[in-house]
C-alpha cells in the first residue's frame, strides 16, 4: 500500500510541475521535501540527514550553509540589490568577477553573463553565428554536438543535448544541429579495438561528418570535458586533442561546456586543462557561485572578442543579453566563491581526494551488478549491467533508479542516469565523509541485485 502523502506533498502536487519527473507517478509517491543543508548534508522535513552525493545538481561545490557566501549576498543586497549591464551600464562586482574568470580561464579575454548553463550555451550558438556573419561566412552556422551530450533545455541548447528524452514531444532538435559519436570506450568500442584506434575512429567520424555537411557550413564543435548527464563519460586519453585537430582543419570554433567540470571539479581549474585542449570559448555556471545564486558566463578568446566587438561597431549593436545577466548579487557571490576556491586551493584538494574517491568506485566495479566504474577528480559513476558487459538492460534506467532509491533509504543522495549511478560530492568533503558516502553501497547494490533477479531484469 502506498504511504499517504503529507500535507506538504499534497500541496506540492497541486502547485508545482517538476522538471525531469513523471507527474502522474509523483502524485502516487510524493516528492521528497528538503528543508535545510549544512556542509555536505541536507535534511528533509522529518529531520533525517543525507549526504548529498551529487552536490545538488553537480553544483554545490562548497556545500551548504557557507557563512561567507551568505554574508556576501546580504551585504551586496544592501548596497546594490539589482542592476543591469545593458547599453553601457556596469557595476564593480561584474567587472571584478570577469577579471577573476579571465585570470583562471586559459586564453579567454572577454566575459558575457547569463543566469543558467542553458542560457550560456544558447549564447555560445548565437555568438558563433554572429561571429561568422562578421567574418563574411554566412553559411557557416551548423553546430556539431555529441550523442548523450547535455548542454541545456532551451530550444537550441536542448537541440545540442543528445538525449532522447530532451527531444521527445518538444519537436527537437532544430535545424543546424548535428550529433557525432559518444567517446565511451567501454560501451562503444568495436571488438578488439584499442583506445588509440577508438580515438582515431571518432576523430575520423567528426571529420567525415564535417566533409559531408560541407566545411563551409559547420561553425563549431561543442563538448563537455566529462559528459555529466550522459552518465559521467570520461573520454579516452588523446580524444580531445584529436577532435581539436579536426576543428583546426575546418576552421571550426571549439566550445568547452564547463558548466559541470569548471572550477576544480576535475582536479584542474577547468576540464579542458585536465583533458589537454584549448577551446575558443567556454561556458560556465553551477560552481561559479557555488550555486548560491543563479549565474552563468561565457568566456571567449581574443579572436572572437575582437571580431564581435568590431561587428557591433559596424552594425551599431550586439543585440543580445539577459535582464539578470551579471546580476550584482550573483557576481559578488561569484567573486567570493572564487576567492574561497583559491584560498583552499580547490584543484589541489580535489587531486588529493581523487585517489580515495576512485578506489571506492573501482572496488565497487567488482560487484556482480556493476559493469564499469568511471571517474576523474571528484566526478564519477558506476554503470550497472545485467552480466558485466556493455549490452545493458532491456529496460534502460529501471535498475539504476532502484539502486538510487536503495541508497536514499540508507542516507545517500545520488542520481540514476540511464543505467549509471552518478557521484559528484561537494569539494569540501573529507576523506571520512567520502568513506561514509560509499559505506552503504554494497548493501544497496546487493538489495538492487535481489530485486532485479525477482523482476527478471537480468535476462
Amino acid at each position: 500500500m502506498t504511504k499517504p502523502l503529507s500535507n506538504s506533498q499534497m500541496r506540492d502536487a497541486e502547485a508545482l510541475l517538476h522538471p525531469y519527473a513523471n507527474a502522474v507517478a509523483l502524485r502516487e509517491t510524493g516528492v521528497q521535501i528538503i528543508e535545510r543543508g549544512e556542509g555536505v548534508r541536507v535534511y528533509d522535513q522529518t529531520g533525517r540527514s543525507y549526504i548529498e552525493g551529487l552536490s545538488g545538481l553537480w553544483c554545490a561545490g562548497l556545500g551548504f550553509g557557507n557563512a561567507e557566501l551568505i554574508e556576501t549576498a546580504r551585504q551586496q543586497m544592501e548596497k546594490l540589490p539589482y542592476y543591469h549591464l545593458f547599453t553601457g551600464k556596469s557595476h564593480e562586482p561584474a567587472v571584478e568577477l570577469a577579471e577573476k574568470i579571465k585570470a583562471l580561464a586559459p586564453g579567454m579575454t572577454r566575459v558575457f553573463y547569463q543566469s543558467s548553463g542553458s542560457e550560456a550555451n544558447e549564447t555560445q550558438v548565437k555568438m558563433a553565428w554572429y561571429y561568422n556573419n562578421a567574418r563574411g561566412r554566412p553559411e557557416k552556422k551548423k553546430i556539431v554536438s555529441r550523442r548523450k551530450a547535455y548542454h541545456g533545455v532551451t530550444i537550441v541548447s536542448a537541440s545540442l543535448t543528445g538525449l532522447a528524452n530532451n527531444h521527445r514531444d518538444f519537436d527537437l532538435p532544430v535545424d543546424r544541429i548535428r550529433h557525432t559519436a559518444t567517446p565511451h570506450f567501454w560501451r562503444e568500442a568495436e571488438p578488439g579495438e584499442s583506445e588509440e584506434a577508438f580515438v582515431a575512429r571518432l576523430a575520423a567520424a567528426l571529420d567525415a561528418l564535417v566533409e559531408t555537411e560541407g566545411p563551409e557550413t559547420v561553425a563549431a564543435f561543442i563538448a563537455e570535458p566529462v559528459m555529466g548527464a550522459g552518465g559521467v563519460i570520461v573520454p579516452p586519453k588523446g580524444y580531445f586533442p584529436a577532435m581539436a585537430e579536426v576543428c583546426r582543419k575546418h576552421e571550426m570554433l571549439m566550445i568547452s561546456d564547463e558548466v559541470i567540470c569548471g572550477f576544480a571539479r576535475t582536479g584542474e581549474w577547468f576540464g579542458c586543462q585536465a583533458l589537454g585542449y584549448q577551446p575558443t570559448s567556454m561556458s560556465m555556471a553551477k560552481q561559479l557561485t557555488g550555486s548560491y545564486f543563479p549565474l552563468s558566463a561565457v568566456a571567449i578568446d581574443r579572436d572572437m572578442a575582437e571580431t564581435i566587438e568590431a561587428n557591433s561597431g559596424r552594425i551599431g549593436t550586439f543585440g543580445h543579453g539577459f535582464t539578470y545577466g551579471g546580476h550584482p548579487v550573483g557576481c559578488a557571490v561569484g567573486v567570493k566563491a572564487l576567492e574561497i576556491y583559491e584560498r583552499i586551493d580547490a584543484p589541489a584538494r580535489v587531486r588529493a581526494l581523487a585517489p580515495r574517491f576512485a578506489a571506492h568506485l573501482d572496488r565497487l566495479a567488482q560487484h556482480p551488478l556493476v559493469g564499469e566504474a568511471r571517474h576523474l577528480g571528484l566526478i564519477g559513476a558506476l554503470e550497472l549491467s545485467p552480466d558485466k558487459s556493455p549490452r545493458g538492460f532491456a529496460e534502460t534506467g529501471r535498475v539504476a533508479a532502484r539502486a538510487a532509491a536503495e541508497l536514499l533509504q540508507r542516507g545517500v543522495i545520488t542520481r540514476a542516469i540511464l543505467d549509471s549511478l552518478a557521484f559528484c560530492p561537494p569539494m569540501i568533503i573529507t576523506e571520512d565523509e567520502l568513506d561514509e558516502m560509499f559505506a552503504p553501497m554494497e548493501a544497496a547494490l546487493d538489495a538492487t541485485l535481489d530485486w532485479a533477479k525477482a523482476e527478471g531484469c537480468l535476462v
